[in-house]
């Protein structure tokens, strides 16, 4: 079956949360309160094969030139698939149309990043509403081993 890209609408974020859990069970996610992501509904790009989710993502705009990739997870079942990297190109592409220059992320699979063009960057280079608006809530903060990566557009 293809799989289909589409915005996100409040109707999936209990689809959402759920296919997210385990991901942010073990620390690789963020939490996002179902109202977060409600506040936020319009950066989700959901990835679907028939009506099962099989993966999402959110380009999260920091500023006018800024914008970064998170809350980026496929189905265990469906990873390799090419779905992460097809989201990634919807979400560059939306960056793009916005007017972006440069769209970051902070992320623990470095590799996947890179191979989509991604450069890392120190983390001391992150915008510090950045750092205190997510980071603050990571079970893992202060001691942080995500590596943060920017492609600029």
């Amino acid at each position: 079956m293809k799989i289909e890209l589409i915005k996100a609408t409040l109707a999936d974020i209990p689809m959402m949360q759920e296919l997210v859990a385990p991901e942010v069970e073990s620390g690789i996610i963020l939490i996002r309160t179902s109202d977060e992501i409600a506040t936020n509904i319009r950066s989700y790009i959901l990835a679907k094969e028939g009506s099962e989710l099989v993966g999402f993502c959110a380009l999260h705009i920091h500023a006018p030139s800024l914008a970064e990739i998170r809350s980026l997870v496929t189905k265990e079942s469906k990873r390799g698939k090419g779905i992460g990297e097809s989201l990634i190109a919807k979400a560059m592409d939306e960056a793009k149309m916005l007017g972006v220059q440069k769209v970051l992320s902070l992320t623990y699979k470095q590799s996947f990043f890179e191979k989509l063009g991604f450069v890392e960057i120190p983390k001391e280079s992150l915008p510090e509403h950045k750092i205190w608006a997510d980071c603050i809530k990571c079970k893992h903060f202060p001691i942080c081993n995500e590596v943060s990566l920017i492609k600029a557009l």
